[in-house]
């Protein structure tokens, strides 16, 4: 009989869902949707399957009314019992560093993590209590995104700090690592790989032979390459002057960091890369947060080269990634004489592989799919629970 696992990617004010069926070890998609504007006034609740599609309009005060619209929505559409639910969770800290059912320590443990990822995990935890309280007879699992990144070596993980703070669990955790792994099951394993995930959220890999050694987040999601309304990495003098000289409190700081800076901050409009290139040509500051957004990439690009010894692809993903063409030229024509030598054809045309065919270095778009990841992770650790 057929086993349902359904994949949660919790948002502030979002709630991401994905079903799949398994029949074996390999799960077909059922459908997809997303509660979007919870906590608004007027909040949407989309779904997507073969014989099914709904969208609809309502009020979703909270993450817990978001998840009993879902399974409202599951028993209209006749949906049998889930066998499983499994959640993205951005960061465990240090203590949770591998998927693992979700259980009252778990939990304690999340809850003590918050530092580790503010602009996420409260809304995670949210839907991990109200999912329990929903459907209180099925297992919920958790799959962190810094679990890729375990393998990172401490020469790279480890900070120029007081050794005690290493010891304190600050280290680079980085993130996006659903992404990457998912990434990895589509391409060659072997040789050197640098991915960039990039959207509004934007991070980048390097990775060898399937296994990570560096990336671009460190302890929390706010720092490496520009992102949509995050500042990237900082000299730490500037939060110094922040504090001493401009009075912020802490909340204010997080505030400029998270949320007012990045492409938002740059282009003074907008954090949304699609806003900006549709402005580029008339807008000299939108123009400009566009190209401080590939500057750092590029950046980053070249140091990860110097990680692995030089590269045999690189693979763009996520949002921006994936879709946005002009964003991909413009990181990779600088590079060309890295060995990173752009189709231009192929790239405006989305297709899987965009570099010359004498590329050195072989470039390539390949759409992410974190929700197969959450859902292939939460099986196998059902089925391990069960034969223990």
């Amino acid at each position: 009989m057929a086993e349902l696992v359904l994949a949660l990617n919790s948002g502030s004010s979002s709630l991401k869902f994905a079903l799949y069926e398994y029949s074996g070890e390999f799960g077909q998609r059922a459908g997809e949707g997303a509660i979007e504007r919870i906590g608004q006034s007027v909040g949407r609740l989309w779904w997507r399957a073969n014989n099914a599609n709904i969208d609809r309009n309502a009020v979703f005060p909270d993450h817990s009314g978001a998840l009993r619209a879902l399974l409202d929505c599951f028993q209209e559409l006749g949906l049998q019992q889930l066998a499983a639910i499994g959640h993205r969770v951005v960061s465990g800290g240090p203590e949770l560093r591998e998927h693992c059912i979700i259980d009252a320590q778990v939990l304690q443990i999340l809850r003590a993590s918050l530092r580790f990822a503010p602009l996420h995990l409260p809304a995670e935890i949210a839907v991990m209590e109200a999912a329990s309280k929903h459907w209180p007879q099925t297992p919920q699992f958790a799959c962190f995104d810094t679990a890729f990144h375990r393998s990172i070596p401490e020469l790279a993980a480890r900070y120029s700090l007081p050794r005690n703070l290493w010891q304190e669990g600050i280290r680079k955790y980085g993130f996006h690592g659903l992404s990457y792994e998912y990434i990895c099951t589509q391409i060659d394993k072997s040789g050197r790989s640098i991915i960039a995930h990039l959207g509004n959220g934007a991070s980048l890999a390097a990775v060898r032979d399937g296994v990570c050694v560096d990336t671009s987040m460190g302890l929390s999601p706010t720092g490496g390459v520009v992102m949509g309304t995050r500042c990237g990495d900082l000299d730490p003098g500037v939060l110094l002057f922040l504090l001493e000289e401009k009075g912020y409190t802490a909340n204010q700081l997080e505030r400029v960091l998270n949320h007012l800076s990045g492409l938002l901050g740059l282009s003074g409009t907008s954090g949304d890369m699609q806003v900006l290139l549709a402005a580029r040509d008339k807008e000299p500051h939108a123009a400009f947060a566009i190209d401080a957004f590939a500057y750092s990439v590029r950046k980053m690009i070249g140091s990860f080269l110097a990680v692995l010894g030089g590269a045999d692809r690189l693979i763009f993903t996520g949002g921006i990634g994936e879709h946005a063409a002009l964003v991909r030229e413009l990181i990779c024509m600088p590079l060309a004489s890295l060995g990173f030598v752009l189709d231009r054809a192929a790239n405006q045309a989305g297709q899987r592989r965009i570099s010359q065919p004498d590329s050195p270095t072989e470039i390539l778009c390949i759409p992410t799919d974190e929700d197969r990841m959450i859902a292939a992770h939460s099986y196998h650790l059902l089925h391990q629970s069960s034969a223990a």
